[in-house]
């Protein structure tokens, strides 16, 4: 539903929006143990980030993949490079 609500675009009253977040965290706490969660997250996209934010304490970004994570690093490292070099 989440993913439904953020992807149609429309304002959407955000008591409400908060409500289904708070929600759905709570699931995601009360379920994080689940075998399934691994295999049903990639499919849930917002479903995924909030469950990677309650992780973020002890895990950090354990859900973004390291190649993006790492080419963005290598795009940015670059980028300074260059402006560095021109500057």
């Amino acid at each position: 539903m989440l993913d439904a609500i953020d992807q149609q675009g429309k304002a959407v009253d955000p008591q409400q929006y908060r409500l289904l977040v708070d929600k759905l965290n709570a699931e995601l706490r009360e379920h994080q143990a689940h075998p399934a969660l691994d295999e049903l997250l990639p499919h849930f996209p917002a479903a995924a980030e909030l469950y990677e934010n309650l992780q973020y304490a002890h895990a950090g970004l354990v859900r973004t993949p390291l190649e993006l994570s790492l080419s963005s690093e290598l795009a940015a490292r670059e980028a300074l490079g260059r402006m560095a070099r021109k500057g």
